[in-house]
């Protein structure tokens, strides 16, 4: 079993920047692909960013530019830097794990952490 935690959410003038994190822990476990994902009010929820294991990043064109995914693999952490923040990026962010076990049985599947909110002010 594998969690994922998220961090560092919180109310921030437009302009501004936040650094999320999402600390994933269990036993005998491969973090995969992660992925960055957001619901905004009455909006759905939306893929934001992802790191694949070797460090390779994909962004939606919404933010391109003003994020920045990253990962510490021994860490087991993924990190998402959200600069020059917009009213717009109000919203509960979450992250996604694509997690292979690495001890009997051996399955991959994916987790979701339980979302921290950042809020935009203008």
């Amino acid at each position: 079993q594998v969690q994922l935690v998220e961090s560092g959410g919180g109310l921030v003038q437009a302009g501004g920047s936040l650094r999320l994190s999402c600390a994933a822990s269990g036993s005998a476990f491969r973090l995969n692909t992660v992925g960055w994902y957001r619901q905004g009010p009455g909006k759905q929820r939306e893929l934001v960013a992802t790191v694949s294991i070797n460090g390779n990043t994909n962004y939606a064109d919404s933010v391109e530019g003003r994020f920045t995914v990253s990962r510490d693999n021994a860490k087991k952490t993924v990190y998402l830097q959200m600069n020059d923040l917009k009213s717009e990026d109000t919203a509960v962010y979450y992250c996604n794990a694509d997690v292979t076990s690495l001890k009997p049985p051996i399955v991959a599947r994916d987790y979701w952490g339980q979302g921290t909110q950042v809020t935009v002010s203008s």
